[in-house]
């Protein structure tokens, strides 16, 4: 019991005292980034299924 006493205080002394928060700033700033950037890699898979569709039914109208 007491090394599951001594994990949960090692645990929160770190918590508390060891971790690096980031700025509230600094926070606003890197949940831009990860939005841009996942709304820029979103438009490029779009881009590239849509271009891929077309080839296909272009390929498959060959064929008919």
């Amino acid at each position: 019991m007491s090394k599951l006493s001594a994990y949960f205080k090692d645990s929160y002394d770190e918590l508390v005292h060891k971790v690096t928060w980031p700025t509230w700033s600094a926070l606003q700033q890197s949940t831009a980034i990860v939005l841009v950037s996942t709304l820029l890699l979103t438009l490029i898979v779009w881009l590239m299924d849509t271009a891929s569709s077309s080839v296909l039914k272009f390929i498959y109208s060959l064929f008919k």
